[in-house]
C-alpha cells in the first residue's frame, strides 16, 4: 500500500455545514490538502490535544492513551486508508507483545490519539488522490486555520444540549453537560 504522511494544519469553523468543522491535513513538503469535516466534540478533543492543554480529569482519548500504555501498546501510525461516500475511513496500528494489531476507527479518533501518542498519520495514495485539494500557486495564502474559541465551544456545547434535552436524549445530554462542566470550571481555577 502506498502511503503519504500528513501533518495536521489545524482545524476551522465548516463553511457548509453549522456546528461542524474542517480538519485540515496537510501532506508534508507539499501543498496537497485534505479537509475532513467533523463534529464540535470530536474537533475539541483534537484541538485540547493541538493546544498541549491537560483537563482537570482525562478525556476519553487520554484515558485510551494511559490504558494502552498500561498494558505496553503503542500507536506506530495512522492510516487515512479509504474514503467512501465523502466519509473517511482509518486505521489504528499498534505495537503490543504479540506483535502488531490493526484497528478500525473513525478518522477524527484516530487523528485525536495519533496526536497524543505522537504517532505519524498517513493517507494512502488513493485517499489522496480522490480528497486532496492541491495548491497550485506558490504564493497562493490559505485562510487561517483556528481552533474554536472557549467561548464558542461551550455556545456549541449549550445548544447541543438543548436538542439532546428536546429529544428525551439524556444519555447524550448527560455527557454534553460533563463536557460543558470541564470547559466552564476551568474559568473558576
Amino acid at each position: 500500500m502506498d502511503k503519504v504522511i500528513l501533518s495536521v494544519l489545524g482545524l476551522s469553523a465548516s463553511q457548509s455545514q453549522s456546528g461542524a468543522y474542517a480538519l485540515i491535513l496537510q501532506e508534508e513538503g507539499r501543498k496537497s490538502r485534505i479537509p475532513i469535516i467533523i463534529g464540535s466534540a470530536e474537533a475539541q478533543a483534537i484541538a485540547i490535544a493541538l493546544e498541549g492543554l491537560k483537563p482537570p480529569r482525562p478525556l476519553t482519548h487520554d484515558l485510551f492513551v494511559k490504558l494502552s500504555l498500561a498494558y505496553d501498546l503503542f500507536l506506530l501510525e495512522v492510516i487515512i486508508n479509504k474514503i467512501e461516500e465523502g466519509i473517511f475511513y482509518s486505521q489504528l496500528v499498534f505495537k503490543g507483545d504479540k506483535g502488531n494489531v490493526t484497528i478500525d476507527a473513525r478518522t477524527s479518533d484516530a487523528v485525536a490519539l495519533a496526536i497524543r501518542f505522537q504517532a505519524p498519520i498517513y493517507a494512502t495514495t488513493t485517499v489522496l488522490q480522490k480528497a486532496g485539494i492541491v495548491l497550485d500557486e506558490p504564493d497562493t495564502k490559505v485562510t487561517q486555520v483556528k481552533t474554536p474559541s472557549k467561548k464558542e465551544q461551550i455556545a456549541e456545547l449549550r445548544e447541543q444540549l438543548l436538542k439532546a434535552i428536546k429529544n428525551e436524549d439524556y444519555e447524550s445530554a448527560a455527557e454534553i453537560k460533563k463536557q460543558l462542566a470541564l470547559l466552564t470550571d476551568s474559568d473558576d481555577k
